[in-house]
C-alpha cells in the first residue's frame, strides 16, 4: 500500500474544478481537476514542497500544512482524518502482533440479550466475529466458512451477494470506503494486504472502487436485504464501538416498530426459535 498519500491527494485533486475554488480554468486541461501548482498556491506552500509531499519525498509535514491542504481540497471530516493518518504512516506501524481477535463472553451475552434485533460484531478488516440468533437468521453467518465471514469478501466474491442486496453497488462502495480507511490506519497489516490483493485479483468491481480512494466510516445507515425466507427487509442500522476493544464494533439492525420489516423479523425470530427448540429436543 505504498504511495497511499500521493494517490489519495491526486484523487481528491481530480474531483475539483478550478471554478469551484475561485480559479480561472484557462481552457481545456490535459488532466481532470486541479493542478498541483494550484493546490500549492491555495494552500500557501511552495510548488516544490507540495510535489515532494505527493511523491512521498517530503519531510515530516505539519498539521497546519495538512489542514490547509484539506481546506483547499474540501475534504470532509473523515477524509481529513485519513489525510493526517496516511501522511505519517510510521506512527501507525507499531501495531502489536496479536492472535486472532476474540469477542469477550460479556459482549456475546449482550448480543444474545438483544433478542428483538439482529446484531453482530465486526472486527479488523470487517471480519464478522460474533452474532446473536436473529443476526444469524438474517446474515447466515453460522452457515459460512470462516473465510467467508468477511464483509468485503462476501460482497465481491459470493455469487449470491448481488441478489441478497438489491442496492448492491451502494453496499459495495461502502465496504471499500471503510476498508480503505482501515488500510490507512494499518498500512503494514499483512492480513489486510492479503485481503486487498485477493479482491483486486478476483473482482474488477473491487479494483475500480479501490482506485477511487474513497474513505468513509461505517457508523449508521440503511440497508436492504432480500432474505430467502422473510422477503425484502429494509434495515436501518447503528454501530457501537466496544470500549475495551476499539477495533470491535457492534452492528445492530433497528427497524421501525410496527413496520413491515419489524413484523417480518418477528416472524423470522419465531421460526428460528422453533427450529432451535426442535433441535434441542431431538
Amino acid at each position: 500500500m505504498d504511495g497511499e498519500l500521493g494517490a489519495f491527494l491526486r484523487s481528491r485533486r481530480a474531483r475539483l474544478q478550478p471554478e469551484e475554488v475561485g480559479l480561472p480554468s484557462h481552457g481545456r486541461r490535459r488532466v481532470p481537476g486541479l493542478r498541483r501548482e494550484e493546490v500549492a498556491q491555495l494552500a500557501g506552500v511552495s510548488v516544490d514542497y507540495y510535489i515532494r509531499l505527493e511523491q512521498g519525498r517530503g519531510p515530516s509535514v505539519s498539521d497546519a500544512v495538512l489542514d490547509a491542504i484539506a481546506r483547499v481540497l474540501r475534504l470532509d471530516e473523515t477524509e481529513h482524518a485519513h489525510l493526517l493518518t496516511v501522511a505519517r504512516p510510521r506512527r501507525q506501524r507499531a501495531r502489536r502482533a496479536a492472535p486472532a481477535p476474540r469477542v469477550r463472553p460479556g459482549v456475546q451475552l449482550l448480543l444474545d440479550s438483544m433478542d428483538r434485533v439482529p446484531a453482530f460484531v465486526l472486527g479488523p478488516r470487517m471480519d464478522v466475529l460474533a452474532w446473536n440468533a436473529l443476526g444469524d437468521a438474517v446474515g447466515g453467518f453460522s452457515r459460512m466458512a470462516p473465510a467467508g465471514r468477511n464483509v468485503p469478501r462476501h460482497v465481491f466474491l459470493d455469487p449470491q451477494a448481488r441478489t441478497l442486496y438489491p442496492e448492491w453497488h451502494a453496499v459495495a462502495a461502502q465496504a471499500v470506503a471503510h476498508l480503505r480507511l482501515d488500510s490507512g490506519r494499518h498500512p503494514d497489516d499483512p492480513a489486510l494486504c492479503t485481503l486487498v490483493g485477493e479482491l483486486s485479483v478476483k473482482s474488477e468491481d473491487f479494483r475500480r472502487l479501490w482506485a477511487d480512494h474513497q474513505v468513509k466510516a461505517c457508523q449508521y445507515g440503511v440497508k436492504q436485504i432480500r432474505h430467502p425466507v422473510a422477503g425484502l427487509l429494509t434495515l436501518p442500522w447503528e454501530t457501537l464501538t466496544v470500549p475495551a476493544e476499539p477495533e470491535q464494533t457492534i452492528v445492530a439492525y433497528t427497524p421501525e416498530p410496527g413496520s413491515r420489516t419489524a413484523e417480518r423479523l418477528a416472524l423470522l425470530g419465531s421460526w428460528t426459535s422453533g427450529v432451535f427448540e426442535a433441535a434441542d429436543h431431538s
